[in-house]
């Protein structure tokens, strides 16, 4: 590898290569930082002052570095002949067609990413997929690339392990940087290269390196294991509903345990974001394209827990409110797949709100960040709509349904909502955060996931 100019550049300007860019910029001084994306409006955004994606701290980051050394553009192909390190986080979702349809990655973005490397490169470069990608997903890059009859390409496998809501603090301080590479001088030298550019904030100790194929798993393994601990708990929440044991009581009890632990042993309408799933059905595909039947069905089971958890919830709305939801109105508090962000994608709010409407309801969506989204995850159904105060949404509502735990919720005035609603006044909560002994002291009926 030739002596490099520092510089860097990411493909894609979402959810991944927006917020570590910045962590990166604002950490590195002395290298220049772009961010490429071939949408405009986004690229836009990322330029204006108000960010295309709500992420707590990241205004500050970005505003603190952008035209200094962080830099946002749409002239992708200047980006990757400028600089010597190339990460690409371009959109890999499922696949909803052809062989694999719903569980394989749908890879053309990535494969379109790699061919234009190879058309405009002008030295040699370092290749880091920041994307989600399957397992030996770097031997067909490597096959792209290296048709370039000049220049070599060592690529690199860096995946994020970011939680939306709380993505500048794990960049911040992460419970690890996992970099994978070949084990060959060059691939040892590329990924003392990367290794470098995390090293100016994060401890040495806390940067794994690994050989590539190992690094492109475990990424979709800690995905499938934390979506797993969920399913979980969700699954147990059905059985202490049928023998009035408390969900909460049962998940503090297992989180005591010092080999379990309490993270991710919260019941609610189960788990979103553009990971969990995606990456499930992702293992479940290789697992099956490998011939390992018994354990692609093992993980396709958590997604499953994860879709009746959602088709139970709303059995429950149905029936505590007398087997009939048509023209009574319920007000759905929460869009987002989670608290403090804005992203929607496999939201359980959207298949939940879908099967309300099936039931003739009359649905209000409020949420902080996400009200935007509304009408491209459900389309134009006409007893859906938004509001976004939640006084308003709650106006004459029969129920409310808290699907997400933004701390706004916690903090409303219960008696406000009781008094502007209809009698009896519901309140299922989806995500078991509000004070259910206060509500049933000022009146409403409380439903709980698990109790």
């Amino acid at each position: 590898m030739k002596k490099m100019n520092r510089s860097i550049c990411c493909i894609g300007a979402g959810y991944i290569g927006g917020p570590t860019m910045a962590a990166i910029a604002d950490h590195n001084h002395d290298r220049k930082v772009v961010v490429v994306d071939i949408n405009k409006a986004r690229i836009d955004a990322w330029n204006s002052d108000k960010m295309p994606i709500f992420e707590p701290g990241l205004d500050e980051v970005v505003k603190r570095r952008r035209g200094k050394n962080l830099f946002f553009s749409t002239d992708i192909d200047k980006a990757i002949r400028d600089c010597d390190i190339i990460f690409v986080g371009v959109n890999t979702p499922t696949k909803y067609f052809g062989r694999g349809a719903g569980c394989a990655s749908d890879l053309q973005f990535w494969e379109a990413t790699a061919r234009n490397i190879v058309k405009v490169a002008n030295r040699d470069k370092i290749v880091v997929e920041k994307s989600t990608l399957p397992v030996r997903t770097a031997e067909a890059m490597e096959h792209i690339l290296s048709r370039h009859p000049k220049y070599h390409f060592e690529v690199l496998s860096n995946p994020e392990f970011l939680a939306e809501g709380t993505a500048i603090a794990d960049l911040e301080n992460p419970d690890r940087v996992l970099i994978g590479g070949h084990q060959t001088p060059r691939g040892k030298a590329a990924i003392k290269a990367l290794a470098e550019v995390y090293a100016t904030w994060v401890p040495k100790e806390r940067i794994l390196t690994t050989n590539l194929w190992s690094s492109e798993l475990s990424k979709l393994a800690a995905n499938a294991f934390l979506a797993q601990r969920i399913s979980s708990i969700n699954s147990l929440s059905a059985l202490c509903e049928i023998t009035e044991a408390d969900v909460e009581q049962v998940g503090k009890a297992i989180g005591m345990d010092s080999r379990i632990g309490p993270k991710f042993l919260k019941t609610g309408p189960g788990f979103g974001g553009s990971c969990f799933k995606k990456d499930i059905l992702n293992l479940v595909y290789i697992c099956e394209s490998y011939g390992l039947k018994e354990v692609a069905d093992y993980w396709r089971q958590v997604v499953l827990m994860n879709e009746y958890q959602q088709e139970r919830l709303v059995g429950n709305v149905l029936k505590t409110m007398f087997n009939t939801l048509a023209n009574k109105k319920l007000a759905v508090f929460g869009f987002a797949f989670k608290a403090n962000t804005s992203d929607t994608r496999e939201s359980p709010a959207i298949a939940i709100t879908k099967m309300l409407a099936e039931e003739r309801a009359q649905i209000v969506i409020t949420d902080p960040q996400a009200l935007r989204h509304v009408k491209e995850d459900l389309g134009d159904l006409p007893n859906v709509k938004t509001s976004a105060d939640p006084y308003e949404a709650a106006r004459d509502a029969d129920a409310i349904i808290v699907l997400t735990e933004w701390d706004q919720f916690k903090a409303l005035d219960y008696e406000k909502l009781y008094k502007g609603m209809r009698k009896p006044a519901f309140l299922f909560d989806g995500r078991n955060i509000l004070d259910h002994a206060k509500l049933r002291r000022i009146g409403f009926e409380v439903k709980a996931v698990g109790k």
